[in-house]
């Protein structure tokens, strides 16, 4: 028997409409003038012979009807773009495709990612390495790793890492003439800094350490820079000098005592930011996903477990 449904056109209307409470906004998402989204919005209010929204003096509010409708139809619109995906892939699940930050990616999760293979040898897993914006309804993206204070609007986003910063060096630095024993003999030592692009100047980082340690005759700005954190826990680990680190990032460096923190009872500096897991709600029921995640959060608690200093 034939669908007894409303034209496509205006229930996509509606979803966006009852998502962003605003006409103009919902016709900017699907390139429309917001008089055509009203249009939409009329034809299927006729067709359903109830109304869906209050049009207020400066706000739109959706009935009882369209509050009770609106979450069925957009989770209908997701499985129509779950639909779409897999008919664009052949009807092959294909590969799970994460995107994560370069240096998380080669610091972190490639040395760990043998354990994820031996017990999913049927998942194909694909790393894309960068920092750029995820447009998951335009990209072959199934989950993101992203650095943030965790706001991702229409996006389901768990909390993997907080930022903890701490000094690490070559152990050689430790012993002999000019020791490193304490914050205040940092100013016999090259300071090792970090400028990714569009990253915070890592003078700020130091200098907040710095600070927070309680040392005032130290420059911040001296010493050499890098943009990425293979090269600079590469420098350390030769010795040039002391490096302010991620703790997930000299992880294995640090377990194996080719780094090490040469001060106790210093601070190691904490922000309300940190990297989230991040992908569209309606990816959640997905195996392949599903294994990922939670093989993720596993490595996340054996480093938290080897590394985390404090605890």
């Amino acid at each position: 028997m034939p669908r007894n449904l409303p034209p496509l056109a205006a229930l996509r209307a509606f979803e966006a409409a009852a998502r962003h409470l605003s006409f103009k906004s919902a016709s900017e998402e699907l390139r429309v003038t917001p008089a055509a989204i009203s249009q939409q919005i009329k034809t299927l209010e006729d067709y359903t012979g109830v109304k869906l929204f209050r049009r207020l003096t400066r706000a739109l509010a959706l009935t009882e009807a369209g509050k009770q409708a609106a979450p069925e139809v957009s989770a209908a619109f997701d499985q129509l773009e779950d639909a779409y995906v897999i008919m664009r892939s052949g009807g092959r699940a294909g590969p799970l495709t994460v995107s994560l930050p370069p240096s998380l990616a080669s610091k972190w999760l490639v040395p760990r990612l043998g354990r994820f293979h031996e017990r999913h040898p049927e998942i194909d897993l694909r790393i894309d390495a960068n920092t750029r914006l995820v447009q998951f309804d335009k990209e072959a993206i199934d989950m993101a790793i992203r650095f943030g204070m965790g706001s991702y609007p229409g996006l389901k986003g768990e909390p993997l890492f907080q930022t903890r910063t701490l000094p690490v060096c070559s152990p050689k630095l430790t012993k002999g003439a000019n020791a490193l024993k304490h914050p205040a003999d940092l100013k016999n030592h090259t300071l090792i800094h970090l400028q990714e692009t569009g990253a915070a100047a890592m003078e700020d980082t130091w200098a907040m350490w710095l600070r927070a340690a309680g040392i005032d005759d130290v420059d911040p700005t001296r010493g050499p820079r890098f943009n990425t954190y293979s090269l600079l826990i590469d420098a350390a680990l030769a010795g040039h000098g002391v490096a302010l680190v991620e703790y997930v990032f000299a992880d294995e460096e640090l377990t194996s005592g080719k780094l090490v923190q040469p001060f106790a009872d210093v601070p190691i500096l904490n922000a309300n930011l940190g990297y989230h897991v991040v992908y569209p709600p309606h990816h959640a029921d997905d195996p392949r996903l599903q294994a990922f995640r939670a093989w993720l959060f596993e490595e996340r608690d054996r480093t938290l477990n080897i590394t985390v200093p404090g605890r």
